[in-house]
């Protein structure tokens, strides 16, 4: 009876999110242990089956670093962005568009729903320019999306489920490297997404950097806004990117934690959820 209460739970959910467009953030353990790989593929494949619109965005730094450390190149991070010359870029664009994209998109495939692999560079899906880091330093070859072409996304998830690395150029056909959430935030606000949701590898938004019990379920986007300068690592350009979201209309952004199988789907489909849902300001 467990399992049906969760079905009738999930249904008005399933009833309300039909036909709405979800962009995914993937990345963290959700994909890197193998297990979590086939668990989220199924979970996207679920989403598609039962009548949303899922378009996933990924990164892929573990296998960024692995391969630049093999290589004997500098791996460093200024406030949760990787530092990146051309050398590094290079590397990025090859592990993520060669290696990790065709990847996930083989992945889905197998589980039940074709996929098409993208990159911000295809159709000219991506215009983005070089950026500063938080503080102002200088970050080398790291951009921001600055435009989305949203036709080439919205013609793809008629048949197929669109998965895009976070690669992209500037005007002038320079590569930079760009942050995967910042990519997701970007896609989310093109496509105006009823959903974003960020799969990485802490529960959720804490109240206490170490305690993974303070989770905070829910939060406003002014109440963020007011926590951001202290907060530090990876968790600041994910929740900047959550603020962008919802600033720029999309209906909610959620942090869930991508260690846990199917965390998608709870966060999606039942009351409780299991993660952080950042909201407009009331």
């Amino acid at each position: 009876m467990r399992d049906i209460g969760t079905l009738l739970e999930a249904l008005p959910f399933i009833r309300d999110f039909h036909g709405k467009t979800v962009v995914i953030k993937y990345g963290g353990a959700a994909m890197e242990d193998p297990q979590l790989r086939e668990e989220f593929a199924r979970d996207v494949v679920l989403l598609k089956y039962v009548g949303l619109n899922p378009v996933v965005v990924h990164g892929g730094g573990p296998d960024i670093t692995a391969y630049m450390e093999r290589l004997g190149m500098p791996v460093e991070f200024v406030g949760g962005l990787r530092r990146s010359d051309a050398d590094t870029v290079e590397i990025a664009k090859m592990v993520l568009v060669g290696k990790v994209n065709k990847d996930i998109v083989l992945r889905l495939g197998r589980h039940g729903q074709p996929a098409v692999g993208l990159c911000g560079d295809d159709g000219l899906l991506f215009q983005a320019e070089r950026i500063a880091g938080p503080g102002g330093e200088d970050l080398g070859d790291v951009g921001r999306v600055m435009s989305v072409q949203t036709g080439v996304l919205e013609h793809i998830a008629a048949d197929y489920i669109p998965v895009v690395a976070s690669v992209a150029a500037d005007s002038e056909g320079r590569s930079l490297n760009i942050n995967a959430d910042e990519a997701a935030s970007a896609v989310s606000r093109a496509l105006g997404a009823f959903k974003t949701v960020f799969l990485t590898d802490v529960a959720g938004w804490l109240k206490e950097p170490t305690d993974e019990d303070s989770v905070i379920s829910e939060a406003t986007v002014g109440e963020v806004k007011a926590a951001l300068e202290g907060v530090s690592g990876g968790m600041a350009p994910k929740l900047k990117a959550c603020v962008d979201a919802v600033e720029g209309g999309v209906g909610s952004a959620h942090i869930v934690d991508g260690r846990v199988a199917h965390s998608l789907l709870l966060e999606l489909f039942t009351l409780d959820g299991c993660g952080t849902k950042i909201i407009p300001d009331k």
